[in-house]
């Protein structure tokens, strides 16, 4: 079976060599002096305190298109809708950055981060992280907290953890099955995602973060993701235990976002 995976990383080593070629190029730059750590920024908000709440929190994605459904929505503001999410009571933003298979761009971290910089409002930089030094230019983006995944990290998990929160990053953990879980349990992650889509195959099973949420520890932040299409199955996850849900493709293919989260907390 095709692994759905594999292209995607080939991209991000391309995309790493080349911001080791931008440094080498502009050894003074922001990126170049964050990686010798000789550039202080202000604190970042905690993603993990934010999605802490008595309701279920939402953390809001702006996402374009993926390489399992294609264009999901055009997004031509994306300042716009994160401010519809803050204002629809999103704990939090998560926003793609990979240009080739989703459609997101850097850019539109910035932009948020900028547009949002006066409300207490954590953004998440999603993205295949495998390099610290993407970790550095989410910093100086305006991101609070990353996306590990487990699945392309492996044993590196740990590594990733440490050079991000040595730059003041939160790191949200993610994961899909038991063998993975291992993995980020022993790393000490203390926000953990279980992916419902398996990212091999892209296919989808929604019992999944069911079945491991009972593995998570107490202090563990518990994040569920993908193919929440029904605010009926978000409220399944609180009641099995999440602090918080990650929903993109039904936010932005619905009509009323603002709507949809609220269901996500009607009783």
């Amino acid at each position: 079976m095709h692994n759905r995976l594999e292209p995607i990383i080939a991209s991000k080593r391309k995309e790493v060599a080349a911001l080791y070629q931008h440094i080498q190029q502009e050894p003074d730059g922001s990126l170049a002096m964050l990686m010798r750590d000789a550039l202080t920024l202000p604190p970042c908000q905690s993603f993990k305190h934010a999605l802490l709440r008595e309701k279920l929190s939402i953390i809001a994605e702006i996402k374009r298109k993926s390489p399992s459904k294609g264009h999901l929505a055009t997004i031509a503001d994306p300042m716009a809708l994160a401010t519809h999410y803050a204002q629809g009571g999103a704990s939090a933003i998560s926003i793609l950055t990979d240009t080739p298979f989703f459609g997101g761009h850097l850019s539109d971290l910035q932009h948020v981060a900028k547009h949002l910089a006066t409300q207490s409002i954590p953004l998440l930089r999603k993205d295949f992280i495998i390099d610290k030094i993407q970790l550095a230019e989410a910093r100086l983006a305006g991101a609070d907290a990353v996306l590990a995944i487990v699945a392309v990290l492996g044993e590196h998990t740990a590594t990733i953890i440490s050079q991000a929160h040595a730059l003041g990053l939160d790191v949200l953990v993610e994961i899909h099955d038991n063998t993975e879980l291992d993995i980020a349990l022993a790393a000490d992650a203390d926000m953990i995602g279980i992916n419902n889509r398996h990212l091999a195959t892209m296919a989808i099973d929604t019992e999944q973060a069911l079945r491991l949420v009972t593995r998570l520890p107490d202090h563990v932040c518990k994040v569920a993701e993908s193919g929440i299409l029904e605010p009926t199955l978000a409220k399944r996850y609180r009641q099995a235990g999440f602090d918080a849900v990650l929903i993109g493709e039904a936010l932005v293919t619905t009509e009323d976002p603002r709507r949809f989260m609220e269901a996500c907390h009607d009783d």
